[in-house]
Formats: structure tokens, sequence, C-alpha cells
């Protein structure tokens, strides 16, 4: 639902924005426990990208927050579990509402043209509406009259990571092909729905939440918008182009997956499978190594940008492929301000980044990188960050050490634990030099991968999303989904000169990743020495292994999942990964929805609880036919998550897929009656399915979770 008003652009109980600012540059605190609602203007603000038309004043930064609501011991999850389901509706515990917030297609402000049903708008309407297939987010609280972070009113910073075309393009005139012809009008209303939404939520009289049409802060930022390159790879010979022949502004960002938030009040979105919309026309072109290692491709994931918009042309443009794979920072508070490219936490397929502040004050980041044999990551900065002064933390992502992990058995490899090290990815270090094809850290950053499958990281079973336990800042949390290359023949590994095509290798069962053809995944978990997030030494143990408790009953049969996998309770590829205020860790799931064979009784995509001091698991909720359940953010008192439902009605095994003839039915097909398959959010009304975004609340207005 939205909140549509036709006067006041923040036509919300707030007290008027100046008397905001002149509150807030009086008292301006940030606010601690990692909130992360400081308001710091420090990203240029550079006026309109075309995206945004107003360009505000920063928001006040909220005062520290209030106490969370009295509920039971922090860190106690629900008593039972929700069924599995495979309909076409989020599921959830009794005594709990949904309200649907923020659909694709949703107009930004009072201008923006309402969605049509029939797919017929242009890239004109998608630039001022929701992006397609909602992915991370992030709440920024907006702050009450006395400056405190307010939990029924905030922005959301929403990933919009790319689009199913079945369902996105009206069908054209090719009777076989839906999506033919294909122009370059298609390739920019496919643009304009990537990126990322900002927009103002809030909480009704009712306890219903809604977004605010007309909001100042909302905006969009796409595959069209100016964004900064800075770091050490800003203006390296592999960033430049003829359209940006510095190398220090990229145009747009892609595939944007999960998130981050910083203490110093923004926003980090995370740049994923960005080689699948490149690719070339020419036939006799040849990748290169570092193009392979990538996975670029003639084809890409067939969105045929390439055919259309010569920007997405390798042969064209060899080097725009390598500005993408980055983490960009937005402050969701300024939305004149432009984003920023942090080159100093590397290129690669980042999932998501979690951030902490150690001991010392320097800022830690933890990065996956999503593939199949891919590696995790950490970045400690060298500057300082201060909370008191939110200042500080303008650009210190620019400066500090990469890090890649090494994990090694235990004493007893029966315990599914050992040790680990991270190890310096530095020009000149660990062979890390222009013998091995750097010329300085700038080539590093740009070709992460390589300078990882020299130094010998650990292959991983697909890294997607990092936690780290908000009561512990040491503990951290790592989804690995799954890795069907794991343990098959003939074993290889990620070769040192960087030459393997990405997700290629098939590396043998090791001590952290110990099942051949991992269909379900686990989380890993590690706890670096002496609680201090820049320790280069940690102990790590699996926290939770995915598994068909019903198909193999044996514990001691590693299919079966960990102790907490029950037949009542078991799942496939977690990835969405997060604690909320009270340490309870939420997991959700982005896997195999057949209900069948390896999977069966597992149902649709789903989100588990669990209590990390006692290894209980809970199945809260469970989403819509064929859909991932992705996305995860609470408001300060814990009393509202936010929760993206993605790609709803995707064609693949779900037990609904629809038949026409006894045959199941194809893209061209369900593009021409796109009901068929699933109606979410929109129900009866539906003219398609959609990606959105939904709220989680207790009718009682309690703490979630509980």
């Amino acid at each position: 639902m939205s909140i549509k008003d036709d006067g006041s652009v923040n036509p919300s109980l707030n007290p008027a924005l100046g008397d905001f600012i002149e509150r807030a540059l009086a008292r301006r605190t940030v606010l601690k426990a990692g909130l992360g609602a400081a308001v710091i203007p420090f990203l240029s603000a550079c006026g309109s990208d075309g995206d945004s038309a107003v360009a505000a004043e920063p928001a006040p930064a909220p005062a520290p927050a209030p106490a969370p609501a009295a509920g039971p011991q922090p860190g106690q999850i629900l008593a039972t579990s929700v069924p599995k389901s495979i309909g076409d509706t989020v599921v959830v515990p009794p005594g709990y509402s949904v309200d649907v917030v923020y659909r694709w297609g949703d107009p930004i402000s009072n201008a923006a043209p309402d969605f049509l049903g029939d797919a017929s708008q242009g890239w004109e309407a998608q630039e001022q509406q929701a992006g397609d297939n909602h992915d991370g987010m992030s709440f920024f609280p907006l702050p009450d009259a006395d400056g405190r972070p307010r939990s029924d009113a905030g922005l959301l910073a929403i990933n919009h990571e790319y689009i199913n075309p079945e369902y996105f393009y009206a069908p054209g005139s090719d009777p076989d092909n839906w999506l033919l012809p294909f122009t370059a009008d298609k390739a920019r209303k496919a643009l304009a729905a990537h990126g990322v939404s900002v927009i103002e939520v809030r909480r009704a009289a009712d306890g219903s939440w809604g977004y605010v049409r007309n909001s100042m802060y909302n905006r969009r930022i796409t595959g069209y918008t100016p964004i900064a390159i800075q770091g050490p790879a800003a203006g390296a010979p592999a960033l430049r182009t003829a359209a940006d022949p510095g190398g220090v502004e990229a145009l747009g960002t892609l595939n944007n997956c999960a998130n981050g938030e910083t203490p110093w009040g923004t926003y980090l979105t995370c740049e994923e499978n960005f080689n699948g919309y490149f690719g070339w026309n020419d036939p006799a072109y040849e990748p290169n190594d570092m193009e392979k290692r990538y996975g670029l491709t003639a084809s890409g994931f067939g969105y045929l940008w390439h055919t259309v918009d010569p920007r997405f042309d390798i042969a064209t443009n060899p080097n725009e492929p390598n500005r993408f794979g980055w983490i960009v920072e937005v402050d969701p508070y300024r939305p004149g301000s432009k984003p920023v490219k942090r080159t100093a936490l590397g290129r690669f397929k980042h999932e998501n980044v979690s951030i902490v502040v150690a001991p010392d004050g320097r800022v830690v980041a933890y990065m996956g990188d999503d593939e199949r044999n891919e590696y995790i990551y950490k970045f400690v900065s060298d500057g300082i960050y201060d909370p008191e002064n939110p200042s500080t933390g303008a650009n210190i992502l620019d400066s500090g050490t990469l890090y890649v992990a090494k994990f090694q058995p235990g004493a007893n490899p029966d315990e599914l634990a050992g040790t680990g090290e991270w190890v310096a990815l530095v020009h000149g270090q660990n062979g890390l030099d222009a013998a091995a094809g750097f010329d300085s850290q700038a080539d590093i950053l740009v070709n992460t991968r390589k300078a990882a499958d020299i130094v010998g990281a650990t292959m991983m079973d697909r890294p997607e999303w990092v936690a780290v336990n908000p009561n512990r800042a040491g503990e951290v949390y790592c989804t690995l989904t799954n890795n069907n290359r794991r343990g098959s023949d003939p074993a290889s590994v990620n070769a040192p000169d960087g030459s393997t095509v990405a997700g290629s290798a098939r590396p043998p069962v090791d001590a952290a990743n110990p099942r051949a053809n991992n269909l379900w995944g686990h989380i890993i978990r590690w706890n670096e020495t002496g609680d201090d997030p820049t320790a280069l030494d940690f102990a790590w143990d699996i926290f939770l292994l995915g598994g068909n408790a019903g198909k193999y009953p044996d514990k001691s049969d590693l299919r079966s999942g960990s102790a907490a996998v029950t037949p009542e309770v078991m799942f496939n590829s977690p990835d969405g990964l997060g604690f909320d205020p009270e340490g309870r860790l939420w997991i959700q799931t982005d896997g195999n929805y057949t209900d069948a064979g390896e999977y069966e009784g597992q149902g649709n995509n789903q989100m588990l609880v669990a209590d990390v001091r006692t290894g209980e698991l809970r199945r809260f909720l469970v989403g819509p036919s064929a859909c991932e359940i992705t996305g995860l953010a609470f408001n300060p008192d814990g009393t509202a998550m936010f929760v993206n439902v993605q790609h709803p009605g995707e064609i693949g095994g779900h037990p609904n897929t629809p038949m026409i003839d006894g045959a199941t039915v194809t893209e061209n097909q369900i593009a021409r009656q796109p009901t068929l398959f699933s109606t979410w959010p929109d129900g009866a009304s539906a003219s398609r399915p959609r990606s959105a975004t939904f709220v989680v609340r207790k009718d009682d207005g309690g703490v979630i979770g509980t």
C-alpha cells in the first residue's frame, strides 16, 4: 500500500523539515548498536542525477535508540514452527499480520505514473517506479521531534537485482518468442528496473505499514545513474572507457543483490552477477583470462543488451565490465547525493557486506563472493571511526587492507570445526607482484579473484550473506548456499594463474565444506581471536547443516542435516542472513522448491529463526509459489520486520507450475498469460506476479520472533 499525498512533500507527522534541521545541527549524535541512523552529508551532493527530483537538506541525526520493547530473554525464539507450504501466499505464525508495502511498478512520487498491469509502460515510466526483483534492504529511522530515532517512520533502501523478462515485457509480435523484436528501449526499461529504491515508510494508527508516495526522500538509482569511483582502483587503466577516459565515474549499478549499512548512516549495495549483462557480437572475439574468471560469455544471461547497446558489447567496450562488481555507498537521507563505488573492498560477485567497528575504532567489512568455489573476504580500514564524530566515516572505506580466508581442519575432523587465517591481498606481499601480473594495488582490486587464487584461499560452497552477532563482535556467520560440483570428478581447483572459468572447478571435500554434491548448503561460523574483528586468525565451526531429515533420518549421515534439522523443520540453500536487535538469527532460503526427491517435504522457500545460544531452529515464514525469500530489515524496537519476495511465479519445477495440453508452460506462453502461475501479491486483481516488500508485525504490537 502507498500513502498518497497531494500537499507537503513530507506529509508525515514529523515537524517541519526546517525545524528538524535546526534541532539536528544543535544535537548531532550517532546511533549506537549498529542501528545505522546517524546522518552525515558526506557523499558528494551533486544535484539531481535524473532519478531524483529533489535535492534535500540532510535529515537530522537521531539520538540513541530507546530500550527495546519488553519481551522474553534476548534471543529467545518462538515456541513452534509454521508448517511448510506450496501455496501462493505468505504464511506467518498465528498472531502475526503481513502488509504489502512496495511492489514492482509502484510510483515513487505523485507525478510518476501508476503501474499498468499489461507491462506496456516504457523506460520513462519505469525510472519513476519501483524496480523489479527486490533483494537486500536496510531501514534507516527518521527522527522524532526530540531527535530520537522513530520506530514508526523511516527510509527503506531496497535493492532491485534483475528482471524476469517473461513478466517484465509486454509480448511482442513474434508468435514464437514474446521478447522479439528486442529494441534499445526494452534494454533501457530493464536498466531502469535495476539498482536501488529509497522510499519513506510509515506505520499507520491501526498498526499497518505503507510507503509515502510523495516523500522528498524517495529516489531511484538505476543502470543509468552517474556513480563516482573512489579508492585505489579509481582512474586505473582497466576502468577507463571512451565515455569516461579518467576512469572515475561509472554509469549505473547492476545486479544489486544484498546489502549492508554503516554506523554513519549510509547504505551499501552490492553488485553481484554483473557478468550476465554483457556479451559480444563479434564471433571472432576471444575472452581473456580475467573475463573467463568472472564468467563473461558471448551471450551472457540472454538479456540481449549487448545487441542494442554498445556499452554492453565487450568487443567494443572491453573495460566496461570492470566498472561493475563493486560495493556502492548511498546516502539515503540526501536524495541529491551521488553514490560512490568503493574499490578498496575488491571486485567480485558481492553478495552482501556486514560492517562492524573494532575495539580500536577501525572499520571491518565482511563479504562473500557468491559463486561456486569462491571465497570469503574481509576489509580492515586504515582510518579510525569515532562514533562521537560521524564525519570520520567519510571515505573511510577507501583505504585499508583486503584479506581472504583460509580454513584449516581441527584435530578431530568429525567435529566439523577448525582454525583459520586471513591472508592479505596487498601488492608486493604473498606473491602478488608484477611477476604474477599485478603492477599495482589497483590491479589486485580489479582482479581480486586471481589474487585470492594465488594465495591459496579456501574454495567455499557459494559464500552468500555474512552476519555479525550483535552481542559478540568477533562472532561471524556466513551462509554457504550449495555446490553441486563439490567432490565431483574430475577433481580440480581454481588455478593460481587466474585462468579458471568461473564456477567450473571441482574441489574435493574439505573440513569447512564437508559434503560432496552439497545440495542443501550450510552456515559456517567463526570467532575472531580475542573477539577482535581485526585479528588475523580465528576458530570456526559449522553452525547449521541444511539437509533432508525426512529422507535421511540417520543423523550420522550428513545429508540429514544438523541435529536441529528435523522432518518438521528442514530447508535447503540458506541465503539471506541477519540478526535482529535482540540477537535472534534469521535465515532465508533461495533454493529448490520442487518439494520432491532430495527436497521432499521442504516446500516453498522460507524464513527460519535460530537461537545461536541453544541451537534451536524454527520455521517462521513461508513465501508464495516459486519465489525467493530475501531482504531483511528491522525498525529500531524490533516490532516491524521488512522482508522481500523475489520472482514469485518463476518458471521451474514447482508443484504449482501450470500445464497446457499436458506439458509445462513455456516462457512464451506465460508471457501471454502472466497470471497462470502466480498472482502474488495482488491476488484476484492481479495482472501478473510482482516482486514486493512486505512487513511482518505482531497483532499485539510486540517484538517480532517472540
